[in-house]
C-alpha cells in the first residue's frame, strides 16, 4: 500500500503510533534529566469530498469533527491535549459568517477539552482542507505493543458508522447524535483504565485493520472468542478504542467500565502467529 510504503522512508523511531513521544529534559545541578511529563504530538487531517461531504455537515460540525479525530489520537496515547495548530484552506465560495462557523467549532471542542489553540496557517483552496497538529502530555504514554497471552478488548458499538456511511452515500439521512457526525472519545474511561493497559490505539481505520497494526508491531497473533462480519471488523472512522490487558486487570477494567459506563467488548487474547486485514484499504 502507498500510505505504509511512503511511511517507511523514513525511518525514524517516532513514527509508527497514534502520536510521537518526546521526552522533555530539564538541568538541574549541571545535568540534563527527563522530566516526568512526555510530550506526545499527534497530526490528523480531515479533507472535503474525501471525508465528508459538505452537504452531511454543518460547518460547524466539519470543525468539531476534525478535532475530535485528532483529540482521539491525545488520548489512546494516554495524553492529555494541551494546544493545538491549525492549517486549512478556504474555497473563495465560503463567506465571512461561514468561516465564524468553522471557527465555533474549533473553538466548542478547545473549550471541552481544555486545550489552547496556539497558531497554524491557511490557503485558499478549491475545497474544505483541514489539517491540525496536537501537542499533549502524559506521564505513562500506551504504544501499540502488545504482549503475548493478554486479553484484547474495545469500547463502545462497532459497525454503525459504516452502516451510516452508506446511507449517506444513497442520499439518506443519519441521526445528528449518529458517531460518524460526532464521534463518542472515550477519555474518562481510558484516563482512569490507562494503569491496567499494556497497549492500545483508536479505531480509525477498521477494527481489522487496527489489530493488523499491533499485530506487526508486537509481532502476535490473534485468538478470537468471538466472530465479527465486515461490517462490524471494516468500520472506520469509529474512534472506539482498542486495547489489550493482562488478564489479571479484567475486574478492574471492568468495574472502571461500570464506573464511567463505558461498554467494552472483550473478544480475543494475543498468541504468537501474524494477523492479517481481510478489509479493503481506505487510503490510496
Amino acid at each position: 500500500m502507498k500510505e505504509e510504503f511512503f511511511i517507511k522512508q523514513f525511518k525514524n523511531r517516532f513514527i509508527g503510533d497514534d502520536g510521537a513521544v518526546i521526552n522533555l529534559r530539564k538541568i538541574e545541578n549541571g545535568k540534563w534529566k527527563i522530566n516526568n511529563k512526555q510530550l506526545v504530538v499527534a497530526s490528523d487531517s480531515f479533507f472535503e469530498d474525501i471525508h465528508f461531504k459538505r452537504e452531511w455537515f454543518g460547518l460547524d460540525e466539519i470543525s468539531y469533527k476534525a478535532s475530535l479525530v485528532n483529540i482521539s489520537d491525545i488520548i489512546v496515547m494516554n495524553a492529555k491535549p494541551k494546544y493545538a495548530l491549525i492549517n486549512i484552506g478556504f474555497p473563495k465560495n465560503l463567506s465571512l459568517k461561514d468561516i465564524e462557523l468553522l471557527a465555533d467549532g474549533f473553538k466548542k471542542a478547545a473549550e471541552e477539552y481544555n486545550y489552547e489553540i496556539i497558531g497554524g496557517d491557511t490557503i485558499k483552496n478549491e475545497k474544505i482542507a483541514i489539517s491540525m497538529t496536537f501537542i499533549g502530555e502524559s506521564k505513562k504514554p500506551i504504544f501499540r505493543k502488545a504482549k503475548l497471552n493478554e486479553f484484547v478488548a474495545y469500547t463502545g458499538n462497532l459497525g454503525n458508522v459504516k452502516r451510516d456511511l452508506y446511507t449517506l452515500l444513497r442520499g439518506g439521512k443519519i441521526s445528528k447524535n449518529s458517531k460518524f457526525v460526532k464521534p463518542k472519545l472515550r477519555d474518562d474511561f481510558f484516563y482512569r483504565a490507562s494503569r491496567y493497559i499494556t497497549a492500545a490505539c483508536d479505531i480509525s481505520d477498521g477494527l481489522f485493520k487496527e489489530l493488523e497494526r499491533i499485530s506487526n508491531i508486537s509481532k502476535i497473533g490473534f485468538e478470537f472468542f468471538k466472530k465479527f462480519d465486515r461490517t462490524v471488523g471494516c468500520s472506520g472512522e469509529e474512534y472506539e478504542i482498542l486495547f489489550t490487558f493482562p488478564k489479571k486487570n479484567l475486574k478492574a477494567i471492568e468495574n472502571i467500565s461500570k464506573i464511567t459506563r463505558t461498554p467494552i467488548t472483550v473478544f480475543a487474547k494475543t498468541k504468537r502467529g501474524k494477523y492479517k486485514n481481510i478489509c479493503p484499504e481506505n487510503h490510496f
